[in-house]
């Protein structure tokens, strides 16, 4: 089948071609044939006659060539509900309102087009959201705005790490210690910075062992990479330094993914990463715009792409016989 595509996500120019999980599923549905389009969500439109529009580039000749990876036809506004058989919503957070806005609007095409992952339950399930499901995985974690709350916690748990509810690729985390009396200049910063609350977890040593990545496709797992953190951090984000290297999973982790998997698939979340820490700690589930497929099948010799594309046909192919 012939899939229309529309990947809705951030300048594909500036796109790090060998290691950016988008541009991998955009290779990979020009491989299958499929027409792929590019659109950024500010371009995004609902009409007079409540149609979901978008000002979007037809993406010709993807390929792995520095400075030549793309290139865009000419742009037209389409229609993303009778226009195109997928989209991509895979523009990176920051999970703020315009990106709940997008799923409002993105949310009002679901019976025509499928959204991958599905918008309803993204906003829903912002990352450090969702996996408060399944605190019998997690660490020890607060979510707060208190000052009070926060030194009562750092009290009882030793080191902590603040970081911001709704953050990603390692942004903005902070390690304090026990006898760390910077907290409270810190937490003001936070408060200053972001209006909702934030997570509050005790320091995990285990960190230094690795920081895995595993990938769910429709509730299944599909591969895993360990990410350690670079000299002189703790953080172990790809994206802040951190190097990858080829993993197992735990019995902790399989009973994780088991535990969570039939979820996932039920809404709709077909490409999900989550994160465990030392092999046992639940850190993040990640829905948005998940990442580390490149890496997984460097190391594996997988074709993860591919599979998430099967799990879309799958799921059209389920619509179209009612």
């Amino acid at each position: 089948m012939g899939l229309r595509v529309a990947v809705q996500m951030d300048p594909i120019e500036g796109v790090n071609i060998h290691g950016d999980s988008s541009f991998a599923l955009m290779l990979a549905a020009q491989a299958r044939g499929f027409d792929v389009w590019h659109y950024d969500v500010g371009t995004l439109t609902l009409d007079a006659n409540d149609r979901l529009t978008a000002f979007a580039h037809p993406v010709h000749d993807l390929q792995r060539v520095a400075g030549a990876h793309y290139r865009f036809g000419e742009p037209r506004r389409i229609d993303l509900g009778s226009d195109v058989d997928v989209v991509l919503m895979r523009q990176d957070p920051p999970f703020h309102v315009g990106y709940i806005t997008a799923t409002h609007l993105l949310e009002r095409i679901e019976h025509e087009t499928l959204v991958v992952n599905n918008p309803v339950s993204v906003r829903n399930a912002p990352e450090k959201v969702m996996v408060l499901d399944y605190r019998q995985y997690m660490p020890p974690t607060l979510i707060t705005r208190s000052p009070d709350a926060v030194r009562a916690f750092q009290k009882e748990h030793g080191a902590v790490v603040v970081k911001p509810l709704h953050g990603n690729g390692g942004k903005a985390i902070f390690r304090v210690p026990a006898e760390g009396d910077n907290l409270g200049a810190l937490f003001e910063v936070f408060n200053t910075t972001w209006p909702e609350p934030h997570m509050v977890q005790p320091f995990l040593p285990d960190v230094a062992k690795g920081d895995k990545r595993i990938v769910l496709i429709d509730g299944e797992v599909t591969g895993a990479i360990n990410r350690r953190p670079g000299e002189g951090e703790f953080r172990s984000n790809l994206a802040v330094g951190g190097s990858a290297e080829a993993t197992e999973l735990t019995p902790r982790e399989q009973e994780i993914c088991a535990a969570m998997g039939p979820r996932l698939k039920e809404l709709g979340l077909i490409f999900v990463g989550i994160d465990v820490i030392g092999g046992e700690w639940l850190t993040e589930i990640n829905v948005t715009s998940p990442t580390g497929i490149v890496a997984i099948d460097r190391f594996n010799g997988t074709d993860t792409p591919g599979r998430i594309w099967d799990a879309i046909e799958r799921r059209l192919k389920a619509r179209a016989a009612g």
